[in-house]
């Protein structure tokens, strides 16, 4: 299967269909028994949609072949199909002989024979545009963009909607543009907007909901609290956009909002400067929210979420830019405190899975933990994504892009999110749509330094070494002091055959390393492609022995196809304990 074709041409139709004890979100990509999501491979996810779009109706093979796999695949269809059908069958405990669900037609194809019932399709969708900034002080606008931010997760955690994430609802602040095009763009029903005005402690937020296709108001209201409230001020307007567009709350739904506190107002107000710094995670901006994240925290030291996103800014500084003890390992001892504060907080259960990968290379419990996660909150879109490349990482292809795939639907404007699948289609060799989504990812945002090192990677596997070092070159003009990209220049250089310039790179990082982190597992890949495997793999050992990140990629990096038949990377392989 082709992840970036099947995201182009597969668009299922919207809403939930129930059938006997089963009910499959079209909008989440879920199949679920009984109101609990089941485990299926996104091929037979796939068929079941088709067949549920043409009750009755017989769909051939031939018509399956084309919408499940794009016309560039490769593969036995025949097998595909009966594969896939196989496994919807065990998924829904149907029989060929006797079906409940699915009959067969030889020859020609299958027919779901099973009553149906659609909820209406309206409203099941929704985005929140970025709150207007009524101060219109520049210095205000980290309070905006947090409290929208903050009615986006609170609405997220109704199972009934879908919910845009933060990070596409940005792109439009300040967008001039008609709702109805706003909302065609994002695939959504709904569109929430409104303003907020901060004045010291009394905040007042003004939303109102509007019906996207016909451009009419259907409620609007204001909420003023003092600042402590805001949580149940979040909760207010959130259960009340849900009963305007008359999604069901659960018994669970409804006491979760309820189970509002007052806070610490100075340090909600630190915690939401890290989360403006943070969503911007470049090596200048992610000290930033490391600092609010830690200024929150003292302040209020019960303060869960600040755990969480402290863990997640480290993180995100240990993967790329400091030393493994004092990123990824500090995230993860961070994110176990955030969980014995809040066992249901599901970023804690996220920012947990996210450093245990990357620190301990425990894939085992990554994946639960991020299950979790995803249990309680559906719609967490970082969640959806980080385990599409942990999956993407341990070898799970199929299961890393139907992730991917609710990434998108979820937050179809994540510059990050293309960069990281553009990143598992290079673990995968597909390297033309590796190119494609680290391209789609620098549209979004031309200063992501992370698309342009992954574009370099692909380069190099295409043999178009002069652009794989213009692109990584462009990764080390946005961050001058990023080891990782002077680390990754070298790798292409030495693939492209210069021997001397990888060389000075070499020295180079030697003498990084007297001022700050290098990691060995970049100087491990320089020798490796210089041809110098007895170095490489020494390098690479003291890198397993420093838990440096990037290692978690061993398995299945195609950088390191050369050395997995040597006795050493055996060994090494053996000793990281992959699924």
């Amino acid at each position: 299967m082709r992840g970036g074709a099947l995201l182009e041409e597969f668009r299922p139709s919207h809403g939930t269909v129930r059938f006997g004890i089963f009910e499959l979100d079209a909008d989440a990509g879920e199949l679920r028994k009984q109101g609990t999501r089941m485990k299926l491979q996104e091929q037979p996810l796939q068929m079941l949609q088709v067949l549920l779009q043409r009750p009755g109706e017989v769909v051939t093979r031939e018509e399956l072949q084309q919408k499940i796999w794009p016309s560039d695949t490769f593969v036995d269809f025949d097998h595909g199909i009966n594969n896939a059908i196989k496994r919807l069958r065990e998924a829904l405990g149907d029989a060929a002989e006797t079906p409940h669900y699915i009959e067969t037609l030889p020859r020609r194809g299958y027919r779901f024979i099973g009553k149906i019932e659609c909820e209406a399709l309206r409203m099941r969708s929704l985005a929140v545009l970025p709150l207007e900034n009524l101060s219109h002080d520049p210095q205000q606008e980290y309070f905006a963009e947090g409290l929208t931010e903050a009615l986006i997760t609170t609405l997220a955690k109704i199972g009934e909607l879908r919910v845009i994430s933060r990070t596409s609802a940005m792109l439009y602040k300040g967008v001039r543009k008609p709702l109805r095009e706003i909302a065609k763009e994002l695939e959504v029903d709904a569109i929430v907007e409104g303003t907020v005005l901060r004045v010291g402690h009394r905040v007042r937020i003004t939303a109102q909901l509007i019906d996207a296709a016909k451009e009419t108001h259907l409620w609007a209201e204001s909420y003023e609290r003092h600042l402590r409230d805001v949580l149940h001020l979040q909760a207010e307007v959130a259960e009340a956009i849900a009963s305007q567009v008359h999604v069901k709350l659960t018994p669970q739904e409804r006491a979760h909002l309820a189970q509002t506190h007052p806070v610490h107002p100075e340090a909600y107000e630190a915690y939401l400067k890290g989360r403006y710094h943070w969503l911007r995670r470049s090596s200048e901006e992610l000290p930033k929210a490391v600092q609010y994240f830690e200024r929150a925290i003292e302040l209020d030291p019960t303060y869960a979420a600040a755990y969480a996103g402290l863990a997640d800014s480290l993180s995100g500084l240990g993967v790329y830019f400091v030393a493994p003890d004092q990123g990824c390992g500090k995230a993860k001892r961070l994110a176990l405190q955030a969980l014995e504060m809040d066992p249901g907080l599901a970023e804690a259960h996220c920012s947990f899975a996210w450093a245990t990968a990357w620190y301990d290379y425990d894939f085992y419990t990554a994946e639960r933990e991020f299950e979790r996660s995803i249990e309680l909150n559906p719609r967490y879109a970082t969640a959806h994504l980080w385990f599409g490349f942990c999956l993407g990482a341990m070898g799970r292809y199929e299961e890393s892009y139907a992730e991917f795939k609710r990434a998108i639907r979820l937050d179809p404007h994540n510059t990050y999110t293309y960069a990281t699948f553009g990143f598992v289609c290079y673990l995968t060799r597909r390297y033309d749509e590796a190119i494609d989504h680290f391209k789609k990812s620098l549209e979004l945002d031309p200063g992501i330094g992370q698309a342009y090192c992954g574009l370099g990677w692909a380069y190099t596997y295409k043999s178009m070494n002069d652009a794989a070092i213009e692109a990584v070159s462009k990764a080390l003009e946005l961050s001058p002091r990023a080891s990782l990209f002077l680390g990754f220049l070298g790798e292409v250089h030495a693939a492209a055959g210069h021997q001397d310039e990888a060389q000075k790179i070499l020295d180079r990082l030697q003498e990084l390393s007297k001022t700050q982190y290098v990691s060995p597992h970049f100087v491990g890949r320089i020798y490796l492609t210089l041809g110098k495997k007895d170095e490489a793999l020494t390098w690479l050992e003291t890198a397993y022995r420093e838990r440096a990140a990037l290692m978690a990629l061993l398995k299945t990096d195609p950088r390191f196809d050369e050395l997995r038949p040597h006795p050493r990377f055996q060994d090494l392989m053996r000793r990281m304990n992959f699924p």
